[in-house]
């Protein structure tokens, strides 16, 4: 397993990955019980922390090895659940916007979507965008969508009827209605292939984009949690067909290879009808049957929103900078 690090040698984050290595390496579990009394070092090693950790749910059992046996360590368990904590408690003392609170779910959501559907960072990248800072950019990103297959699988364990149904109609789409050349994941790979697309490390990138990162990782490792992730994928289709319409534009203005178009073509197509279908045969009527669900939904959606906001305007500081 290759393991997360931050640049500084004295963070939490990097004494877990260390103590990961150790324990497979010498078969002592002793390096990770010092985990709980560990302080934070702020923000930043908490992210770097959770996305190690989510890792161990997320990432291919065969690239993971033994390590995924660590996945429920007591000492890994304990500092998951100290981390999510904090996070949460500063999600939760985020207030929902005021015209949201007495709309239904659904229509929230679209309100909350049409808000910042096309950023000032994609409409910078579609028309004026040096074609190195086009590729920065999709490194940032990540896609509209990456991994979203198994967060879908993920997000609807325990659901019924029609909701169900809509979530694994979405994952069917995500995988390509069965042509192996067409899963989206597959996809993205041609895409990064194609343009060289650098993976960044962590040291380099902004806490917003940690956190934007992590922040699905919150939502499915944590089962209690399921209304807030209905709620932050569904916002996420909703507003991706927009922006990769503008990435487009990006490659047609800047030249780029035609094995880079498929992902954001087939996101610009499927993704407005996705994000439609979400709300209308998923969030409609599992809030309708379970009302105490509305809010927490829409709050979902919303966690989605400001850690795009942040990201995207620290993504554009960033790239402007190194212009």
């Amino acid at each position: 397993m290759t393991v997360l690090l931050d640049s500084d040698p004295s963070s939490l984050s990097t004494v877990l990955a260390e103590a990961l290595q150790s324990a497979l390496a010498s078969g002592s579990e002793s390096q990770l019980e010092d985990l709980a009394s560990l302080p934070l070092a702020g923000r930043r090693d908490r992210f770097i922390s959770l996305l190690g950790i989510y890792r161990l749910f997320t990432d291919p059992v065969r690239t993971l090895g033994d390590a995924a046996r660590f996945q429920h360590h007591p000492a890994v368990a304990a500092l998951k659940q100290r981390c999510e904590q904090e996070w949460l408690a500063e999600l939760a003392s985020i207030p929902l916007p005021d015209d949201l609170a007495d709309r239904e779910a659904a229509d929230a959501m679209r309100v909350l979507a049409a808000r910042d559907r096309l950023p000032a960072i994609y409409k910078w990248i579609a028309h004026e965008a040096s074609w190195e800072d086009v590729v920065t950019f999709l490194a940032l990103e990540g896609g509209p969508d990456a991994g979203f297959d198994d967060l879908v699988a993920t997000c609807q364990i325990g659901l019924s009827a029609k909701p169900k149904l809509e979530l694994a109609t979405n994952y069917w789409d995500e995988m390509g209605n069965g042509d192996p050349a067409a899963v989206h994941t597959t996809l993205h790979e041609d895409l990064v292939s194609a343009l060289g697309v650098p993976v960044l490390p962590l040291a380099g990138l902004p806490t917003s984009a940690l956190e934007r990162s992590a922040l699905c990782g919150l939502l499915t490792t944590n089962r209690w949690l399921q209304p807030e992730a209905l709620g932050a994928l569904g916002f996420i289709e909703l507003q991706a067909g927009p922006r990769c319409r503008l990435v487009l534009q990006a490659f047609d203005r800047c030249g780029a290879p035609a094995p880079a178009y498929p992902f954001y073509e087939v996101h610009a197509e499927v993704d407005p009808r996705h994000g439609r279908d979400w709300l209308d045969n998923a969030v409609t009527p599992i809030t309708e049957e379970t009302p105490e669900w509305s809010e927490r939904v829409v709050r979902g959606a919303h966690w989605r929103a400001i850690t795009n906001a942040a990201f995207f305007d620290d993504a554009a500081q960033m790239l402007r900078n190194s212009s």
